[in-house]
């Protein structure tokens, strides 16, 4: 599952809507939503971002919240390393190869780490 999938899932439980329904209002397919959900589909077109704020009303920061999450949910990644150090093409490609086997807690600390790194930028 994405971000932007979970956050869509939750949204429409919130609003008591299946996807059948959501699916009919939009004019795309219940499969089309179902793989959205579950991260079988790449990021979300800015469009349907706009149909899925307009649907269950989102303005300001949740709107932009959507958007965001869109940005970071392409189910494949891929991270270039060249011009970085070997340490750093290493722990891309361990995290690749062991991403699926970590815990949630594992992946939180991890994220936490990144974030701190970043804040310090």
């Amino acid at each position: 599952m994405t971000p932007f999938g979970a956050r869509l899932r939750a949204l429409r439980e919130a609003y008591g809507v299946t996807q059948a329904e959501l699916a009919r209002a939009l004019h795309v397919s219940p499969a089309y939503l179902s793989a959205l959900e579950h991260g079988h589909r790449g990021r979300p077109s800015p469009g349907l971002i706009h149909q899925l704020n307009e649907y269950f009303g989102l303005i300001w920061d949740d709107a932009e919240e959507m958007v965001r999450l869109a940005r970071l949910s392409h189910p494949r990644v891929v991270v270039d390393t060249a011009g970085l150090s070997a340490e750093a093409t290493a722990l891309a490609n361990r995290l690749a190869r062991e991403i699926r086997c970590l815990k949630p807690e594992t992946i939180a600390a991890l994220t936490a780490v990144l974030e701190r790194a970043a804040e310090r930028e």
